[in-house]
């Protein structure tokens, strides 16, 4: 193990929005807080001045700031190429999701973390749930066998207006990503728990829905919500199932060939269910236990973090990596695995739902097959080839969608279209 470094570890983040969770546990995980970065500027001078860290605009003046480490929380379909400029900058990078937005892009990050020897970890929380940590931790003792099937689901349904108060701008990316991208939430946990890979995804959307307010008020282009089956590289299957369906919630169901464990639907959603068939249990055990798990260690300090402790945990995973020199979990390959799982199901759906490969970028001769591969709904990229948002084509939103958002993105103090 290469020995520990013994200084705090300063880090900078990108993006004054979602970053704010990081800057908040920075202090509890050992690292120091010494510098931010935002194309927004107001809103960046205001959280630099209350902070008391310097603040950038310009994101290459802020890689020169004298630091260790960067947290990339700005826009989904940009990590990948601000990763790799902090990485080539020496940086270490813990990325949000997504860690790509194309499969050249992927191709690039995976090359560039083995080429620079930094550290690289993918901030994708939701493994880190304390249920999760339990299953994982039971798996791995063989309590419900090896793993057949199991399902992730990440359902977030908002009304109109706070959906349009996080995505200020016509071309933000939640207008537009496809609805099976975002979906390294409800796949993680499972890859987590199991230590499995997808290697074919089946994709199926839910299309944009006209009669549905939430849709049709808001600004946004991609449909409803997305299932992914997922071929695990173990034989197993997988469900994954995301978007703005009714019925807000995590859950996250594993089938073993001994037993089931999954998180409750219903009243306390961070409690833990594990049942095996009444005919296979070993002696005096009960049929079914029902239990709220704690974190497995930092209990206290992940209580008081965001995402259910998941963000105490992926600051807490990255500086320990930092320390240590050795990989995250969630390293490179994982975050792209998960990441590029969502590309492929978009388009698989395009392509009545067939199956489409996960190509593993741990291996050079795989990565060379998909090093130009800039297959994009990103509108910014448009060019002939490259796929729309929704299954249902271009979609123009309403003119009373467009006098709203320009009403809650003003009282947000944003003023362009």
């Amino acid at each position: 193990m290469a020995r520990k470094c013994e200084r705090p570890i300063r880090v900078g983040v990108v993006g004054v929005g979602r970053g704010r969770s990081f800057m908040r546990v920075a202090a509890t995980t050992g690292m120091e807080l010494v510098a931010i970065c935002d194309t927004w500027e107001a809103r960046l001078a205001a959280e630099g001045k209350a902070l008391g860290v310097a603040t950038y605009a310009d994101y290459r003046a802020f890689l020169e700031h004298e630091m260790d480490a960067v947290v990339l929380a700005n826009y989904f379909h940009e990590h990948a190429a601000f990763a790799i400029e902090a990485l080539n900058a020496g940086k270490h990078v813990m990325s949000e999701t997504a860690a790509c937005h194309t499969l050249g892009e992927g191709v690039a990050l995976a090359r560039t973390v083995e080429r620079n020897g930094k550290i690289y970890m993918f901030a994708e929380n939701y493994p880190y749930m304390a249920y999760n940590q339990e299953m994982r931790r039971r798996y791995q003792k063989g309590h419900v066998g090896e793993f057949k099937y199991g399902e992730g689901e990440y359902v977030h349904p908002d009304p109109p207006d706070v959906k349009l108060g996080r995505s200020c701008g016509r071309d933000h990316w939640r207008n537009w990503i496809p609805a099976t991208y975002y979906c390294t939430h409800s796949i993680a946990p499972v890859m987590f728990i199991t230590d499995t890979r997808p290697v074919k995804v089946n994709g199926f959307v839910i299309p944009y829905d006209f009669g549905d307010p939430s849709k049709t008020l808001h600004m946004s282009r991609a449909d409803t919500a997305a299932v992914i089956i997922c071929r695990m590289d173990n034989d197993a299957v997988m469900k994954s199932l995301h978007g703005a369906l009714r019925g807000h919630g995590n859950y996250v169901r594993i089938h073993g060939n001994k037993g089931v464990m999954e998180n409750s639907r219903h009243g306390d959603k961070q409690r833990l269910r594990v049942w095996r068939e009444p005919w296979e249990k070993r002696g005096d055990e009960p049929v079914e236990i029902v239990y709220k798990p704690n974190f497995p260690t930092h209990h206290e300090r992940a209580t008081r973090a965001g995402h259910g402790g998941g963000d105490f945990f992926t600051s807490h995973h990255f500086a320990e990596a930092i320390r240590t020199g050795i990989p995250p979990y969630l390293d490179v390959y994982r975050g792209i695995d998960m990441s590029i799982a969502g590309i492929q199901a978009w388009r698989s759906a395009l392509g009545d739902s067939a199956p489409v490969d996960v190509p593993d970028f741990r291996d050079e001769a795989v990565r060379k097959k998909y090093e130009c591969d800039d297959w994009s709904p990103d509108p910014a990229r448009k060019k002939q080839g490259q796929p729309p948002s929704s299954i249902l084509g271009e979609i123009e939103p309403s003119d009373r969608a467009k006098a709203l958002a320009k009403e809650i993105w003003a009282s947000k103090g944003y003023f362009g279209e």
